[in-house]
């Protein structure tokens, strides 16, 4: 997988373009900047978010060229991010660090999903906000993005699970228009959540 994500961020064009995603962007405005962590972030388009409205922000991710153009995108925009290069099942997200976490279209094998969503939420400290968005497998089917394997999908009772240890605080599955890049374009089933870590 690290090769197919190194070659789809090589392009030259940010393929999920460089606005975040809409609804991580909307719960950000409604907290209190401080440290935020982002796994899977690619082309950062959401860390640079995050920092340009005063977040100290870490992304992980492990494509070489997804952080390339993050920090290009971040110095065109005047900020900086921390962009760690690691296996999100291999990285070291530390204990009660972060304010928030954000997993937007964070899709991995079942295998490791739990031990990364455990892991990040151990990472916040008590109150820490987690923003989730990623498609539901209501998706299977749609030509508007995401992972064709019902096994890296999510329902909305898996994510309640993977979301252990917090207070959700809204969760639901819906159908939204996408427009991010060439990649999410079309109408698209994707599950939302909003957790509070007690």
């Amino acid at each position: 997988m690290k090769d197919f994500w190194n070659e789809r961020y090589a392009e030259s064009e940010f393929v999920y373009g460089t606005e975040p995603n809409k609804f991580f962007a909307d719960q950000l405005k409604l907290l209190e900047p401080g440290k935020i962590v982002i796994p899977a972030d690619g082309e950062g388009r959401n860390a640079v978010h995050a920092a340009q409205k005063g977040w100290d922000v870490t992304a992980v991710d492990y494509s070489d060229s997804g952080k390339e153009k993050a920090l290009k995108l971040a110095s065109e925009k005047g900020v900086e991010i921390n962009y760690d290069l690691s296996d999100l099942a291999e990285y070291d997200f530390g204990t009660e660090v972060y304010d928030s976490a954000a997993f937007i279209y964070v899709h991995l094998p079942r295998s490791i999903i739990e031990e990364v969503y455990k892991n990040v939420i151990k990472s916040l400290k008590p109150g820490g906000k987690v923003i989730v968005e990623v498609y539901s497998v209501s998706q299977l089917g749609r030509d508007s993005g995401g992972p064709k394997d019902e096994r890296v999908l999510y329902t909305e009772g898996n994510l309640r699970n993977l979301l252990s240890g917090t207070n959700i605080e809204w969760i639901e599955e819906m159908e939204i228009d996408l427009s991010e890049g060439k990649y999410h374009i079309g109408k698209a089933m994707v599950i939302r959540a909003v957790a509070k870590k007690g």
